[in-house]
């Protein structure tokens, strides 16, 4: 067994000068950073007073469910023999919301994958059951993650 560490810098950029005086005297607006790697600006959700042209945490959470089973589906896919030539996911979140609270219930990931030939079809398409399985973020979380798969044949090249 390993463990590693993820290191994530946050800055709130939100005070107008008053600083949290009152609940709609701040902005939401905060800067993400890491050693090495591009800001990224952040916000709440417009819902909650945050700004829209900013990732919210809700967004970064299916992001990450997204990427990670992404990355582990490339590693099944290598494991099984399955050429993936093309991979797009389309992700969501569901939020419930209660009182000053709320939850994440569920994510739903609908990656289309392209394959190289349709003798890997089945492969490409099992291989989700084990991306599932080996990622990360989805074993982390306390909610259902959902996984509504299109796996597709590359339309060969005319000759």
């Amino acid at each position: 067994m390993s463990e590693h560490e993820y290191r994530v810098g946050l800055t709130w950029t939100g005070n107008r000068g008053t600083g949290t005086s009152g609940y709609r005297d701040y902005d939401r607006a905060v800067t993400l950073h890491g050693a090495g790697k591009p800001d990224l600006l952040a916000s709440a959700d417009p819902h909650f007073r945050g700004d829209g042209t900013r990732w919210n945490p809700e967004e970064f959470l299916v992001a990450a469910l997204a990427e990670c089973h992404l990355l582990s589906y490339l590693h099944a896919a290598v494991t099984l023999g399955v050429v993936v030539v093309d991979y797009r996911d389309t992700a969501t979140a569901a939020l419930t919301q209660s009182g000053n609270g709320g939850r994440i219930t569920s994510v739903t990931l609908r990656p289309h994958v392209t394959v190289e030939d349709a003798a890997m079809l089945d492969a490409a398409r099992s291989a989700h059951a084990l991306a599932h399985e080996w990622c990360f973020i989805a074993n982390s979380v306390a909610f259902e993650v959902h996984i509504e798969p299109e796996t597709l044949m590359a339309r060969p090249t005319p000759e």
